[in-house]
């Protein structure tokens, strides 16, 4: 016959059952704790995401891209004596542009375009760390596609909530366009100080020239313009654009549009920046005065 057990082995066992019951009641309360917290951050995720898309613009606008431009007149004899505009933009297709310069604006201001779907979520967390280790804001996560709608669609206000519409409208460009026409839609719109919107009226103001004839020195030093075009102008301030212009050289370099030794070519290279004159004031400023009255 089995031996009788004990009082105190009845209850160690009795203890290992209840104690038992208790870790499986502890492992249930946790995955079902999970799971509701996660259903409930999805479900806060969405109700977000449509409460922010209320009202939202609509980007079929984009595709009707025709801003406000120069209008210019000429003399009898074909001279250029006056110019009129809101913003000093001249529109150019990517295919008048040179591939550095356009290389150069991505590898400055948005590296992994051609990878992300608008927003670019690694460049927002390092951005995040960054300014945590600098104790300040220095560095930004917009991509460029953010940059493209904040410039079309939304106010410069700085609100979590701007940010985050601003996120949604640029997943929703990225779907809707190509990356060129993307790129298109940014380096005719964007402001590069001076009065120049777009890098065709920005090559005319700081090198007299039209974009298809820039070099790789002139392209970096625009490349490094968008940041801060007042504080990187290299009319008033040339010592701080062309440490923004090595700091676009070096970012081509990472990213293999460039060899340093290019780099280097175009850091020597010495660049020959005027202010744009103005026609209207120094040519024939009565007489362009009543034509610009006359076509308003």
């Amino acid at each position: 016959m089995p031996k009788p057990k004990s009082t105190s082995e009845i209850l160690k066992k009795r203890a290992r059952k209840e104690k038992g019951g208790f870790g499986r009641f502890i492992t249930r309360f946790a995955i079902w704790g999970t799971c509701f917290i996660v259903v409930s951050g999805v479900l806060g995720i969405l109700g977000a995401y449509f409460f922010l898309s209320q009202d939202l613009p609509k980007i079929s606008s984009l595709t009707d891209y025709h801003p406000a431009v120069i209008t210019t007149v000429y003399s009898d004899d074909l001279k250029k004596i006056a110019e009129f505009y809101k913003e000093r933009r001249k529109v150019i297709p990517l295919s008048e542009m040179p591939q550095m310069l356009i290389e150069a604006f991505v590898a400055a201001e948005d590296a992994r375009f051609y990878k992300h779907r608008g927003v670019d979520l690694l460049s927002i967390i390092r951005a995040f760390f960054k300014n945590i280790e600098a104790g300040a804001i220095v560095q930004g996560g917009s991509t460029i596609t953010q940059q493209v709608t904040k410039s079309f669609f939304l106010t410069p206000e700085k609100s979590y909530t701007r940010k985050l519409r601003e996120a949604i409208l640029a997943y929703r460009i990225d779907k809707a366009f190509n990356k060129e026409e993307i790129l298109y839609l940014y380096l005719n719109q964007i402001y590069l100080g001076h009065g120049a919107y777009g890098v065709e009226a920005a090559a005319e103001n700081y090198f007299a020239k039209s974009a298809r004839s820039l070099n790789l020195a002139e392209c970096a030093m625009l490349a490094g313009l968008p940041q801060a075009p007042s504080r990187y102008s290299p009319f008033r301030h040339p010592e701080k654009a062309k440490q923004r212009q090595i700091y676009v050289l070096n970012r081509m370099v990472a990213e293999d549009y460039i060899t340093n030794i290019q780099a280097t070519e175009a850091i020597n290279t010495l660049l020959d920046i005027k202010p744009r004159r103005n026609l209207y004031l120094e040519g024939v400023p009565f007489f362009t005065e009543h034509i610009r009255r006359y076509i308003e």
